[in-house]
């Protein structure tokens, strides 16, 4: 099976445009004429701090992100954020935590090894199946911050709103950070795997209020201090350079098709054409709750596990791949990534009409 018979649904590793794999591989062998890839360059030398600065700045237009705040390329994933988040902002005393799916609930359970987390909310009830209101939101008193993942990857739901409060935000935006305009200026701290929207895995992008560096727990490791990260330019030690550059391809490729706002046009489409389908569907069940809905992951099943193993089986003969939802959800899952063409959507639609018409339901 070829890549053009094939749209990948995956919620990450995800799908990234055909441009800029293209763009990758010619320039894989020999970077800019310098005689070496991008994989084989010192990070301390002029050729990638020249690619270095320049993502950089591309990151920064493209969210226009204000000089408050700083931009760090790290590793680690979001998972070790679940940590230094806590271990940098907890200062001694506590944090609000809403948790709304599976990474909240688990970045909740890691910052409880530096300090108090009080929840302010838990969808676990319900399934996870919607978003809480501003007004269901119990804020502590002197909380050093407020934590909230803006995109639940494993069951479908989505802020459609940014919290008020009066500690600072911090918003885990994997899954659709650059799918939409963002208000940097209202969040204390962001950060993002880059293997949704932005580059391969390897990367973590954290975009950091400067004032709230330099309050981290005398046992931070240096190579999680913000303040550290800071003042070395995110080469503390030797950063992930490739996925760097891929990320900086990427951003010209968002800005090509019309930056964020673009990408946010494109994405409502692919969505409100997967829902429609499913709000009309006497076979499948879509998971969150209108309101409260992902326009990157839509999940969805038919209600029995069978038959879910049978359409996935299915979907991947025809060339439409990783649909299977998380362990912990189980069911099915499409993942609309920027990168996800509008004729996978009309692909798997298709495939999922004929799939109900064959149950005679």
């Amino acid at each position: 099976m070829s890549r053009e018979n094939v749209f990948n649904f995956s919620a990450g590793p995800s799908v990234m445009p055909e441009s800029v794999l293209e763009r990758a591989r010619r320039e894989l062998m020999d970077y800019g004429s310098f005689g070496m890839s991008v994989m084989e360059m010192s990070h301390r030398s002029p050729m990638f701090q020249e690619i270095f600065s320049s993502t950089k700045e591309k990151l920064r237009k493209a969210l226009s992100v204000p000089e408050s705040h700083e931009i760090l390329f790290l590793q680690g994933g979001a998972t070790l954020q679940f940590a230094a988040i806590p271990m940098n902002l907890m200062d001694g005393g506590g944090a609000d935590y809403a948790v709304t799916g599976n990474f909240s609930g688990k970045a909740a359970e890691e910052a409880r090894k530096y300090g108090a987390v009080h929840i302010a909310c838990d969808s676990a009830a319900a399934g996870h199946n919607r978003i809480p209101a501003q007004d269901e939101l119990r804020l502590s008193a002197g909380a050093r911050y407020f934590y909230y993942c803006a995109n639940n990857t494993v069951y479908g739901t989505e802020w459609q709103y940014v919290p008020e409060t009066s500690a600072p935000l911090v918003c885990d935006m994997s899954s659709d950070i650059l799918s939409k305009p963002v208000d940097v200026s209202k969040y204390g701290l962001i950060f993002a795997g880059a293997q949704k929207n932005m580059a391969p895995a390897g990367l973590t992008v954290v975009i950091l209020e400067k004032s709230l560096a330099g309050r981290e727990l005398p046992y931070t490791p240096q190579v999680m201090s913000y303040k550290n990260l800071i003042k070395a330019d995110s080469m503390l030690n030797t950063p992930p350079c490739w996925c760097i550059y891929m990320l900086g391809l990427t951003l010209d490729w968002l800005e090509s098709r019309g930056g964020v706002s673009g990408m946010e046009k494109r994405k409502r489409e692919r969505a409100a054409r997967l829902y429609e389908l499913l709000d009309n569907s006497r076979l499948y069940k879509p998971h969150a709750l209108p309101g409260s809905r992902s326009d990157m992951n839509i999940t969805f099943r038919t209600g029995d596990a069978a038959l879910d193993a049978e359409f996935v089986s299915g979907a991947a003969a025809r060339g439409l791949l990783n649909l299977k939802g998380h362990k912990v959800a189980g069911g099915m899952r499409a993942s609309l990534y920027n990168a996800m063409p509008m004729e996978g959507v009309t692909a798997l639609i298709d495939y999922m009409k004929e799939f109900e018409v064959r149950q005679h339901v």
